[in-house]
């Protein structure tokens, strides 16, 4: 076997390994000893043709495939000693030629980050705020979510609920059809064509109208993108919302503790504070692991980046199957290809990789530590609230993989605590509180 360095750049080592005859003859002797047990050939007893007969019966190619498949690991791995080069993940491996056996490695080497003046860092929080507006907008939309709808004798308003007929189609072909269908009159609503809700105001009951609409450039469904349906709509009936007063009766329909508007007033500002708090909060600590970053030097090997992308891919494929879809639909359903969407989250994933090892450098130079303890703590608090398979659960979070996948969380949540303080001040002045003392 010969090992040769091409070069090294982007954390990656590039190698060409051409293997010897007597190397590739060794290995496809292997393979013909595994194949030849599960071939069953006509004429031979299974585990008995001679090897000329089995290459002829599976073909050179696929022979030689499972050679290759066995022996160019094991000459990975030795020439991954030969240089004296330790691999970060897997390799990627290509065949270049067969006669004789050349392939290339490309070998993501260990990422290197280089700290900056972290301990500097200062940061200040955005103040939390809740206006009387917004909770007043909060409100209303309670009342609008408790309305009910009474039906008028007059003409189509913006806001109202109708029941109407819809017959539609395009270029002859049906579009939307469906009788008695209820459709909310908003105002520039896009859906199911936009200008569709101007051509009801102005109807009144049993009246029917036609009209065409153009479809945007960026439809969902791109066959249908700037077509013209027809439709056809019959009024059927014109419903108006009826807002419930506000006053302490209202406010006891939401909850039995809220038994006047001023203390539905001051639940909503209190859920309005915390939900803003978390907000500032994760911003906060996103504008301090930003920080870092920036005073920071990273270099890593494109290869994370991909796993990463594929990682988020997996994430939004799961969501889809949860909610009775899939990813391919969802791609279609936006106008997008796989790669497109690939494209668009490498910005992402490039941040999240950068992140990640930048906290845990941070993690390594503070000695920041998890012990078993404290993710036995972890795991009661997110069994807390399981009802069902509790047992189940329990003993998926306490393997080996999942506890240590626990740890890793802990000391990223705890490291980005320790930023926190340092940019708050809160950790040198606690220091300096404590050398004053001694």
């Amino acid at each position: 076997m010969k090992v040769t360095r091409e070069k090294t750049e982007n954390n990656q080592a590039f190698l060409t390994i051409e293997m010897e005859p007597t190397e590739v003859e060794e290995s496809l002797t292997g393979s013909y000893h595994r194949l030849v047990k599960r071939a069953n050939i006509p004429g031979f007893r299974k585990g008995k043709a001679p090897r000329a007969v089995l290459e002829r019966f599976l073909g050179k190619e696929s022979f030689l495939e499972d050679a290759l498949n066995h022996l160019l690991p094991q000459a990975y791995e030795k020439a991954l000693k030969e240089q004296q080069i330790e691999a970060f993940v897997q390799p990627q491996l290509e065949v270049v030629q067969t006669d004789p056996v050349i392939f290339k490695a490309t070998v993501p080497l260990a990422p290197e980050v280089k700290l900056g003046e972290y301990h500097n860092i200062r940061v200040t929080p955005e103040p939390v705020e809740v206006t009387e507006d917004r909770v007043k907008a909060v409100i209303e939309q309670l009342r609008h979510q408790n309305a009910t709808w009474e039906p008028v004798a007059r003409a189509v308003e913006f806001g109202d609920l109708v029941v109407l007929n819809i017959e539609s189609q395009i270029d002859g072909e049906p579009f939307i059809n469906q009788e008695g269908a209820q459709y909310q009159v908003v105002q520039d609503s896009p859906f199911p064509a936009p200008g569709f809700s101007n051509q009801l105001t102005g109807m009144k009951k049993s009246e029917e109208k036609e009209f065409k609409l153009q479809l945007p450039s960026d439809y969902p469904r791109s066959e249908l993108a700037g077509k013209e349906p027809s439709f056809k709509v019959k009024i059927v009936e014109i419903k108006q919302e009826i807002l419930p007063e506000l006053n302490d009766e209202f406010a006891r329909q939401l909850g039995p503790e809220l038994k006047t508007v001023k203390a539905l007033k001051k639940e909503v500002t209190n859920n309005l504070k915390l939900s803003a708090e978390e907000k500032a909060r994760a911003d906060f600590e996103e504008r301090v692991i930003e920080a870092a970053v920036d005073q920071a030097q990273v270099e890593f090997p494109p290869i994370l980046v991909e796993v990463e992308i594929h990682r988020l891919l997996d994430e939004q494929s799961r969501r889809f199957q949860m909610q009775g879809g899939n990813l391919e639909e969802y791609l279609k359903s936006i106008n997008k290809t796989e790669e497109q969407m690939h494209e668009e989250l490498h910005p992402i994933a490039t941040k999240r990789v950068t992140q990640s090892l930048v906290l845990g450098k941070v993690a390594e130079a503070e000695k920041v530590e998890v012990n078993q303890s404290e993710i036995d703590a972890e795991i009661k608090n997110m069994l807390k609230d399981a009802t069902k398979n509790k047992a189940e659960l329990q003993k998926a979070l306490n393997t080996p993989r999942s506890r240590e996948s626990m740890k890793q969380v802990l000391i990223t949540r705890k490291t980005i605590n320790q930023l926190v303080e340092i940019a708050k001040g809160s950790k040198m002045n606690a220091e300096v509180k404590k050398e004053a003392k001694r």
